[in-house]
C-alpha cells in the first residue's frame, strides 16, 4: 500500500516562509507526478504546483514567482518551497501523486491527509 506523508507546515507571519515535505512510502517502483493542491476554509480544493519524473513543473498563476516545488526521485518525496507567504495562502495543503507502480499494483491517484499552513497578518 502507497501512503504520503505531509510535513513543514504551520503558523508564519505575511512575508515568511516554510517548507512542505511529501514523503511517499510503500514498496515504489515509480512515481510520475507529485503534486500540492490547497483547500482554503469554505472554498473548493485547487492546484498549486505539479512535477513530473522528468522534470517538468505546472504552477498555478497564485503560486508563480513565490513557490517552488521539486522532487527527490530517489526518495520518492516532493517538496514546497513557499515564500512571501500571504494570508491569502491560508489553507490545508495536500500532497497529490499520479500514476504510481508499486510492485504489479498501479495506482491512479494516491492522497495525503494534508498540512494545515496559516499565515497570518
Amino acid at each position: 500500500q502507497v501512503q504520503l506523508l505531509e510535513s513543514g507546515g504551520g503558523l508564519v507571519q505575511a512575508g515568511g516562509s516554510l517548507r512542505l515535505s511529501c514523503a511517499a512510502s510503500g514498496t515504489i517502483f515509480s512515481i510520475n507526478s507529485m503534486g500540492w493542491y490547497r483547500q482554503a476554509p469554505g472554498k473548493q480544493r485547487e492546484l498549486v504546483a505539479t512535477a513530473t519524473r522528468g522534470g517538468s513543473t505546472n504552477y498555478a498563476d497564485s503560486a508563480k514567482g513565490r513557490f517552488t516545488i521539486s522532487r527527490d526521485n530517489a526518495k520518492n518525496t516532493a517538496y514546497l518551497e513557499m515564500n512571501s507567504l500571504k494570508p491569502e495562502d491560508t489553507a490545508v495543503y495536500y500532497c497529490n501523486a499520479e500514476n504510481v507502480i508499486s510492485g504489479r499494483i498501479a495506482y491512479l491517484e494516491v492522497w495525503g491527509q494534508g498540512t494545515l499552513v496559516t499565515v497570518s497578518s
